[in-house]
């Protein structure tokens, strides 16, 4: 890890734990545990954190963990790394007979799942059936395999895309309905599920997830630093982890899942695998650096594509903060500072970046109306922000962005009419017209490129079973998210990797579980 950032996290963990008086996950922590909700009881240490830990994970759940002294020194499955794959995986272990426990070395449980924006791809659906959306898997697979330059390994896809439908299916059974359907780019169709709201998917998967994990008594344990993984005849059997960055415990297990995210955080790291992206902002939590990528690979594993780095075009610059694709797929056009569209604003996002970063001032503007932001619950978020320009009309719009008013309007009308006519001759747009912007009042956010997702790591196969350099799996060993490599190939589309946390996470916690049982 980032010798650098590591030493930032402890500071900034170690002086969180003094003003919180050491959190819920110290020995004799009077905070009882929660069943079944997010807000009956509060984590002190996620209330009390300062203003650098809190931003970064702002949006977490605010549950009580699982106290330190309830901890034991052996698990059937060991889950490291608390977002969407963490505890999807744990809950499908649990199903399935088990005893997992889970770790994570936040204060709160999420990781960048809570930052999630858009929402979960998964074609042939129950929801979209009901709303009359002709899709099928084989398309899914063809438009995910051309967005990743036909570079994605393709058993990891077809698993990935048969299995789409179940995840909604799935996550519906336990109260996380995802039936707002949008769509993003590199997609004919819409497949893009979202809460009933149209609000944010991450923060809601997340405190569902949550929840489901209380109820079924699966102890999480915060300000749990995994460190190593521990190996014995061949076998992964345990971890070696650091809690409150004071006591190293070693627990043993007869399979660990590690789920602990990308390295979209780790500047160094990123500097050295892709050095023309040094200085660009990034989306992703503090949290986000690499670390089971590393354990892995001292065990044996292997990486692929880890040069594949996407970059988000619609990055809100001084926040760092990701103004979600749904806004487009909603409706949104962008514009550049001469108030004009200069792409198709629904092409795949290494496209859009590539034409975002052809202005001189390599920076634009989503510009949308009242009926985007009522369908895309998120922009309230970015109002409370302060990010947001808003004004009556296209050309007052236009002059708080500093960008010519008669331009900005006739933009505007241009594009109201490609959407009646269904035909945008000025870039082949074709998606994310449903609705023109005719609805005072108008918003403007100003957005560039930022690191949003990488695309490389550990290399699995489709039991999510981590395999080595001779392509053979290294035995009790399991990983899925962002931390494995392969899937999104050299471009992921928007909504995939919520989708990939959950199809992936229940396949660990399944997998896992047989192997467990075998022995």
């Amino acid at each position: 890890m980032n010798k650098r950032l590591t030493a930032t996290l402890i500071l900034v963990l170690s002086v969180m734990l003094v003003i919180a008086g050491c959190g819920s996950n110290n020995a004799g922590s009077s905070t009882k545990e929660s069943k079944g909700t997010n807000s009956a009881a509060t984590e002190p240490a996620a209330t009390a954190a300062p203003k650098e830990t809190a931003e970064a994970v702002s949006g977490a759940s605010e549950a009580s963990y699982t106290p330190y002294d309830q901890l034991q020194d052996k698990y059937d499955i060991v889950i490291v790394g608390a977002g969407g794959a963490g505890m999807s995986a744990a809950l499908e272990a649990k199903a399935n007979g088990m005893n997992p426990v889970i770790l994570e070395k936040m204060p709160v449980a999420g990781g960048n799942t809570t930052k999630s924006s858009s929402g979960m791809n998964a074609s042939q659906t129950k929801f979209q059936k009901e709303q009359g959306i002709e899709d099928s898997n084989e398309l899914f697979y063809e438009e995910t395999l051309k967005g990743g330059h036909d570079t994605n390994n393709k058993e990891l896809l077809h698993f990935f895309v048969d299995s789409s439908a179940s995840a909604i299916d799935w996550l519906d059974s336990i109260g996380i309905r995802l039936n707002n359907i949008t769509i993003t780019g590199g997609m004919k169709e819409k497949r893009t599920h979202r809460p009933e709201d149209g609000s944010a998917v991450g923060q809601y998967l997340v405190a569902g997830l949550v929840r489901n994990v209380q109820e079924q008594g699966i102890p999480l344990f915060v300000n749990a630093d995994v460190k190593e993984l521990t190996v014995q005849d061949g076998k992964v059997n345990g971890v070696k982890v650091l809690f409150n960055q004071a006591d190293e415990k070693v627990i043993s297990a007869a399979a660990v899942i590690v789920t602990t995210g990308g390295f979209g955080a780790n500047k160094e790291l990123i500097s050295t695998v892709r050095p023309d992206l040094e200085g660009l902002v990034t989306t992703n939590q503090i949290g986000s650096t690499g670390d089971g990528i590393t354990m892995i690979e001292k065990v044996g594993g292997t990486t692929v594509d880890m040069d594949q780095i996407q970059v988000h075009p619609t990055v809100q610059q001084e926040k760092s903060y990701l103004i979600g694709e749904a806004v487009r797929g909603e409706g949104a056009i962008l514009v550049s500072s001469a108030g004009k569209r200069f792409g198709n604003e629904m092409n795949t996002r290494d496209k859009v970046t590539a034409s975002i970063n052809t202005l001189p001032e390599k920076t634009a503007y989503l510009v949308f109306d009242s009926g985007v932001k009522s369908r895309v619950k998120a922009v309230e978020q970015y109002i409370k922000m302060g990010v947001v320009l808003t004004a009556d009309t296209p050309q007052a719009l236009a002059e708080q962005m500093k960008v010519p008013a008669a331009e900005l309007k006739t933009t505007v009308d241009t594009w109201n009419n490609a959407v009646k006519s269904k035909s945008d001759a000025e870039f082949g747009r074709t998606t994310g017209m449903d609705h023109d912007l005719s609805g005072a009042p108008y918003y403007a956010i100003q957005i560039g490129p930022g690191i949003h997702y990488t695309m490389g790591g550990v290399v699995i196969n489709t039991n999510t079973e981590v395999l080595n350099k001779d392509g053979k799996a290294i035995t009790g060993l399991f990983a899925a998210g962002e931390v494995v490599g392969g899937l999104h190939g050299e471009n992921r589309i928007g909504g995939n990797s919520v989708a990939e946390i959950i199809i992936f996470g229940r396949q660990a916690g399944i997998k896992s579980a047989e192997f467990v049982k075998e022995q």
